[in-house]
């Protein structure tokens, strides 16, 4: 499949940078190619900066980034007027949420008021200044980078801020080994420095619209609801998951599909994809910190509960 092997280009030209991370940089294509967002959480200084921008450079996207610190305004984000004596009239200057790959950087070191002004934008791929909407450029992809909540000077992000993004990824600390190959590559340069683009931009945007033509069995949309509904019900669920993120855990199985040389979704990508999906969707209840249960051990175990569909006979 031809789509397969530019969607293999891509991750192939990410691990030029990133070493032992291919199941991120994958996770990673997945959201963009379904069109969603992607937060990364990690300790500082394990590459999820790098990751962005080699992914930027990969399809030849206009790379924005976005430094998010506690005095940062919502328009250094989304940008402002400002009067033109000459012409008597005031002019628009876009601000760095403007771009086709935007990194939002430490998105939780500022405030609340600011985190939400990306809001809009990554639901309806559009700004309001002034009461003005202005379309973002397609495709529109925001990456977002944010330190462990436990780290001082951290903001947490809203519920409704967290909803908008696709997966929520960890990057981990590299191997002993993998992080040698990473001394030896940075030794004289930066391999980021020599990535050149493997697909247009047009090319990616053919690629999402394929995406949408994965077929997604009754079958495969059932298994997902009932999934979304166990985490409404489960007794360490405080708060489950919204039909928002029913149809997220689809879209991006409709990604992985693709991604995988597939034109339809199996019980496979639905399983693999829960955790990234629904993980930053659920809040537990008091008892489950007490128990040491976490979200992801919870949601494991909905999996393992829920009954497997069957793959339906194609009659003749």
């Amino acid at each position: 499949m031809r789509e397969r092997a530019q969607i293999e280009t891509i991750i192939r030209n990410i691990e030029k940078v990133m070493i032992g991370k291919k199941d991120i940089a994958e996770l990673a294509v997945v959201a963009l190619l379904a069109q969603g967002h992607v937060l990364l959480e990690d300790v500082p200084g394990v590459g999820k900066t790098m990751m962005v921008r080699a992914l930027a450079k990969s399809i030849g996207a206009d790379f924005k980034r976005i430094q998010f610190t506690p005095d940062l305004l919502p328009s250094d984000v989304l940008g402002v007027s400002i009067y033109n004596p000459k012409e008597m009239e005031f002019e628009f200057r876009p601000g760095p949420i403007m771009g086709n790959i935007v990194l939002a950087d430490e998105i939780n070191r500022t405030s609340p008021k600011t985190q939400s002004a990306l809001l809009e934008g990554m639901e309806e791929a559009s700004v309001t200044i002034d009461g003005v909407t202005m379309p973002i450029p397609r495709p529109f992809f925001v990456m977002a980078t944010q330190n462990p909540i436990e780290h001082e000077g951290t903001y947490p992000l809203p519920e409704a801020q967290l909803d908008r993004f696709l997966l929520k990824l960890k990057m981990g600390y590299p191997h002993p080994s993998e992080e040698i190959e990473v001394l030896n590559r940075l030794e004289h340069a930066s391999p980021i420095d020599t990535l050149v683009p493997v697909i247009s931009l047009e090319e990616l945007i053919e690629l999402q619209k394929k995406v949408k033509q994965v077929t997604v069995d009754e079958t495969i949309k059932s298994y997902i609801v009932e999934l979304s509904n166990r985490t409404r019900q489960d007794t360490y669920i405080y708060l489950g998951v919204s039909p928002r993120a029913s149809i997220a855990l689809m879209r991006a199985s409709q990604g992985l599909a693709l991604l995988h040389g597939r034109d339809y979704v199996n019980p496979d990508d639905i399983q693999y994809l829960m955790p990234y999906v629904f993980g930053h969707r659920v809040i537990l209840r008091p008892e489950a910190r007490y128990d040491g249960i976490s979200s992801e051990e919870v949601l494991a175990r909905i999996v393992k509960r829920t009954p497997v569909p069957i793959k339906r006979k194609i009659s003749q």
